[in-house]
């Protein structure tokens, strides 16, 4: 009997990182000790303040502007301003219940193709399905720091060639590499003369352990759009608010986003859209400072760990990744390799195959955020002076998977 569902719906599986963290859950519920490095979300209270204002409009029950709150939008481009020196308009800034959300509108919107770096977050490839619009997989390496080279970028449109329109999805800090893009303006220079248009997911920017935020707008702002959110840097993955920002020049882009908007969710919930005012007009640069010491002390501890002749890995630079790569001849998929790992050790990780890479190639993506946030962060005087003793004291959980992954590595 033919199916009732379409194809391009019913081959779509459940986000695996979202799997990976119903299972790690199941397992504790169990009664095992499991090692969460599987599921990305960010350990650290919300600012208070931040929570306050949603307390403040929890009464708030009227239906806001399909757009979102005109104050919200607002603040917003001047954030991004601040931030990247290019203005995105409030008439082109939808508000979205979350930066996922902003980023399938994009795919179903849009017509024509996406490039996709390997390795990429594991969502993009399904929405793009989802928007029935065709992936292209560039390879990248450990070398370049998992982003693509302005070179390899242009040999690959020259491979695919100029009869559909395109768009390249560009993540940094990356999930799920850890690492910051260092050749942006380069990568804009072949998208301008090949007239891509640039998804940035900048929804890890404010976690970068340089402190600096980087964008490709900056090179390339009439054809980059822009998504992100509270959900990271603020730790609000669970409150859903998320925008898009569009270039001047896109209006029936803008358009059509804003119909579709109105033909799904209609609007984000409204208490949190006031929650978000504050986030983004308020002075957090201290908290996001604390913030990215305390993940960027963790995240040096878990690579200083696990480096090994048995273990490859890059040193992190961003958001709360990192790539381990196993030298390994015992299992035959990436896939395989976690759950022998999750079985022999309890450490949850996801294999690089979710994120673009042959199942062949031993790559995990690691999540070091299985420890208690709140009280790291209480315990942090001086975001400058965050020691491998406090990494031991606030972060057991990390400590302890770590060295059981480092231990059975040794046996590969």
């Amino acid at each position: 009997m033919k199916s009732k569902v379409k194809k391009n719906i019913l081959k779509l599986k459940e986000s695996s990182t979202l799997a990976i963290n119903e299972k790690s859950k199941n397992l504790i519920k169990s009664g095992k000790k499991i090692y969460r490095f599987g599921f990305g979300q960010s350990p650290f209270q919300i600012p208070d303040k931040i929570v306050e204002t949603l307390k403040l409009n929890a009464h708030r029950k009227e239906y806001l502007p399909i757009q979102g709150l005109p104050e919200l939008r607002e603040n917003i481009s001047k954030y991004l301003f601040e931030r990247s020196g290019v203005k995105y308009s409030k008439e082109n800034i939808l508000i979205t219940p979350g930066s996922k959300e902003a980023m399938l509108l994009m795919h179903v919107t849009f017509n024509g193709e996406i490039i996709t770096p390997a390795p990429s977050w594991v969502s993009y490839e399904p929405q793009a399905e989802i928007g029935t619009n065709k992936v292209h997989w560039l390879e990248t390496s450990r070398e370049n720091n998992w982003f693509p080279t302005a070179k390899e970028l242009e040999n690959k449109l020259k491979k695919l060639g100029k009869s559909k329109n395109k768009i390249l999805i560009l993540n940094s800090p990356n999930n799920p590499s850890g690492a910051i893009c260092h050749n942006l303006k380069e990568l804009a220079k072949v998208a301008k003369k090949n007239n891509l248009i640039i998804l940035s997911d900048e929804i890890y920017t404010d976690l970068s352990f340089d402190n600096s935020y980087k964008s490709i707008s900056k090179f390339y702002p009439e054809s980059t759009f822009i998504s992100g959110g509270l959900s990271k840097w603020c730790g609000a993955g669970g409150w859903r608010l998320g925008f898009l920002a569009v270039p001047s020049g896109m209006k029936d882009f803008m358009s059509s986003l804003k119909s579709l908007a109105s033909e799904s969710y209609s609007t984000v919930n409204t208490p949190t859209q006031f929650a978000a005012v504050e986030a983004y007009h308020g002075n957090y640069e201290e908290y996001k400072l604390k913030v990215t010491s305390i993940l960027h002390a963790v995240g040096l501890y878990v690579y200083n760990n696990l480096k090994s002749n048995k273990i490859l890995i890059n040193p992190p630079q961003g958001a709360f990744y990192l790539m381990p790569e196993f030298k390994n001849k015992k299992y035959k998929t990436s896939a395989k390799l976690c759950d022998a790992i999750l079985n022999e050790t309890g450490v949850a990780m996801l294999p690089g195959s979710d994120f673009g890479f042959k199942p062949k190639r031993m790559l995990t993506r690691l999540s070091y955020t299985d420890f208690d946030g709140i009280e790291f962060f209480k315990n942090v005087s001086n975001h400058k002076s965050i020691s491998e003793e406090m990494v031991k004291t606030y972060a057991p959980n990390v400590v302890e998977g770590v060295s059981k992954l480092s231990n059975w590595a040794k046996n590969l």
